[in-house]
């Protein structure tokens, strides 16, 4: 079926982009579960086709991710969102923006003008769709969001401490804002192996993030110019951000790294204003006033003007102890735009690592696999060099100039693991120290700020199953990702057992051997796993604060810390909970957990009366490598997952690539679609489909065609 833009879509992309010298062909061709397929003749043709496929499955996802990164959701949402908008602001200029896209290369420009062009003749071709603010798309916001991750550097900047700096008053800090709240770790499980360790000789990729679910879309793009990446996109985004190509496949999980820094000023009052001590001098504040739009309940809008603050290490976030506090962080959108796009062009490591030298990856470790067999743990390029006399886990002293930043460590200062002996690499969003068993970093090695979280429980798991078999085929390779064992319980259920027994409770008898006789494997038959698993929360929440305020992980709290009247009463507690709930307190794991999709809003409603999937998976703060979890919902009796396997791929480089994928729910953000939940049974099963990447297998598997017009 041929389709072509209309007038008003041919007008938007006119003014949007430079007059292209011939109509280019772009074609979306949808396979049977609705994955997008598009093919264009310049790598812009391809993300102009490719940033409508995304629209066509969720413009509003699309809306929301720009809204939140330009600054202006407060637009959308009202007043409420505008210190969650004056926080981006802060980083995100659009004046600077508009002269970054102004000076970049061609061939970015290009890019940045087919994704706007692709958006706006989207909307003209849909009249009925009505974006709640963003009704046309310049090729700048592009930068605005270079990077793929579910959250920003920029996000751990607690937003009460901003609004308090920023209308003189002192506000407390909420629960999340503390880390005292039970809260899903934020991650994903990325694989590498090598021939060596593989059945066919060929190096294996797996790819599993944890983010939200539907946070990013399924697709392929195509150009005569060498493109042919295949992976996930965060919405609206011009690039791959986790996937594969003919030969090369790279994989993104969340870093510890040290890449944000905290600089406490000292201000100083002058005749000319205010100013801030730097050694010797004094150096006057940067002010630049920003103003927001935000909406009135009534509809109308209303703006708000600040006076910003900054200083060289960058903007004031809030005040602490009579001192400002200016927040560094990378701010490099151009660069960062280009490794992201480049990347996917990589065809082996050599490629890789030549693009990585732009250094604007601040928070992603890559697990990375090529046809040419080899594999790759890679740490952020973006790593400033810092003294290391000093603390950089709390705010350091900006008037010392020995805290300023030293420019950036080449990549040869990094920790990174490349072709190990072991035949595999790995990375669990815990410290490269055991990215490669025996073959690993030596922490000793590097400063500390190289990594700041340490180890978790999904660590010592993945080491199990990928040296627990010799020669991985694809099937087991997606067998190891999703192996059953919940390896955090190993360790602290013996300290309630011995609480247990020092203070015994006819109460608890029966739970206690229920546990005791548990494999510590997730089953939605799994009574024992259910008992545990709400046992373990509240234990979590007893520690939280504590665990913090000494600066140690919550599992290292929980076992080493917790008192045994802790351990009990958080048996007692969930005993209790489950039996008012459910009527007893042994209760499959499947008839808590559950997975339910019912509209395509963002922030998904659930309901007990509405019809729901029985999930074996759990959190991976339990050392879970298959992840379903979310928060708890008031007034829920059951747990709702909304984050873990959102995009499961592995890939195997031979000669020709193989790939078996899911995506969370489907493809499709509409609720009439067939493909809105039509994987759903394949993510709770485990059972991958396979991905149609080549030409005459994308014409096999073929449901749709559409063919634009890029003028």
């Amino acid at each position: 079926m041929r389709w072509i833009t209309g007038v008003l879509a041919w007008t938007a992309l006119a003014m949007a982009s430079p007059a292209l010298a011939a109509p280019h062909k772009i074609t979306i061709t949808r396979d049977t579960w609705g994955i997008a397929h598009i093919r264009g003749e310049t790598d812009a043709d391809a993300v102009y086709g490719m940033v409508y496929a995304q629209a066509q499955d969720d413009f509003n996802r699309i809306e929301v991710n720009y809204l939140t990164n330009l600054g202006r959701m407060a637009e959308a949402e009202g007043e409420k969102a505008i210190w969650q908008d004056l926080r981006q602001r802060l980083f995100i200029d659009p004046a600077r923006l508009k002269a970054d896209y102004a000076r970049s290369p061609a061939w970015l420009k290009a890019i940045m003008d087919a994704w706007a062009g692709g958006l706006n003749a989207y909307l003209a071709d849909h009249p009925q769709v009505k974006p709640r603010v963003l009704t046309h798309f310049e090729p700048w916001m592009a930068l605005s969001f270079t990077e793929g991750s579910i959250g920003g550097d920029i996000e751990g900047i607690p937003l009460t401490q901003l609004e308090g700096f920023y209308t003189h008053h002192k506000l407390a800090m909420t629960g999340e804002e503390r880390g005292i709240i039970f809260r899903e770790p934020q991650g994903s499980n990325g694989f590498a192996i090598a021939p060596s360790h593989s059945a066919s000789g060929h190096a294996l990729l797996y790819i599993n993030p944890h983010t939200t679910f539907y946070f990013r879309s399924e697709l392929q793009m195509t150009s005569a110019q060498g493109l042919n990446a295949y992976g996930a996109v965060t919405w609206g985004q011009p690039f791959i951000y986790q996937g594969f190509n003919q030969h090369a496949g790279w994989m993104h999980t969340s870093s510890g790294v040290d890449n944000v820094d905290e600089y406490a000023e000292t201000i100083v009052e002058t005749a000319k204003g205010k100013a801030y001590q730097y050694g010797a001098q004094t150096r006057p504040l940067i002010v630049r006033p920003v103003t927001l739009s935000y909406c009135r309940a009534d509809g109308t809008m209303a703006r708000r003007t600040f006076e910003t603050y900054a200083t060289h290490h960058g903007p004031i976030t809030r005040e602490e102890g009579g001192k400002w506090i200016a927040t560094a962080l990378m701010n490099r959108p151009v660069a960062a735009l280009e490794q992201s796009f480049l990347r996917t062009k990589a065809h082996d490591l050599a490629g890789f690592l030549k693009i990585a030298r732009l250094k604007a990856n601040s928070s992603n470790d890559t697990l990375f696999a090529d046809s040419k067999g080899h594999i790759a743990y890679l740490h952020p390029q973006f790593v400033p060099i810092r003294d290391q006399r000093f603390d950089w886990r709390a705010p350091v002293d900006g008037a010392d100039p020995r805290t300023d930043w030293m420019g950036l460590h080449p990549l040869s200062e990094l920790p990174q693991v490349i072709d190990p002996k072991n035949g595999w690499a790995y990375n669990t969003n815990n410290a490269p120290w055991s990215a490669a068993g025996a073959d690993s970093p030596r922490k000793g090695a590097y400063p500390a700020y190289m990594d700041e979280v340490g180890a978790n429980p999904r660590g010592p798991h993945a080491e199990r199953v990928l040296a627990a078999t010799p020669r991985f085929t694809l099937d087991g390779l997606i067998a190891a990702g999703h192996d059953t064992w919940l390896p955090a319980f190993d360790r602290l259920l013996p300290r309630l057992f011995a609480a247990d027994a020092a203070a015994p409770s006819p109460a608890r008898a029966e739970a206690i051997a229920l546990l005791k006789g548990w494999d510590h494997r997730t089953s939605t038959a799994s009574t024992a796993e259910t008992l545990a698993i709400v046992w373990g929360e509240n234990l979590w929440t007893k520690g939280a604060e504590s665990a913090k305020a000494q600066r140690m992980t919550l599992w290292d709290w929980m076992d080493e810390q917790a008192t045994n009247e802790q351990r009990l009463a958080a048996l007692d507690e969930a005993m209790a909970r489950l039996t008012k709930d459910f009527g007893d307190w042994r209760v499959p794991w499947g008839e808590l957990n559950r997975y339910q999709r019912l509209t395509g809003a963002i922030t998904q409603p659930y309901d007990d009366a509405q019809p729901s999937l029985p999930v074996a998976f759990t959190s991976s703060q339990w050392g879970a490598l298959a992840v379903s979890s979310g928060p708890r919902v008031p007034g829920m009796k059951r747990y709702y997952g909304n984050r873990g396997n959102s995009f499961v791929a592995a890939v195997e480089f031979g000669p020709r690539v193989t790939a078996r994928a899911i995506s969370t729910g489907g493809a499709s953000g509409d609720p009439t679609s067939p493909h809105f939940t039509d994987q759903a049974q394949r993510y709770l099963s485990g059972d991958l489909r396979p991905v149609w990447f080549y030409p005459a297998d994308i014409k096999a598997h073929a449901e749709s065609v559409k063919v634009l017009i890029r003028r």
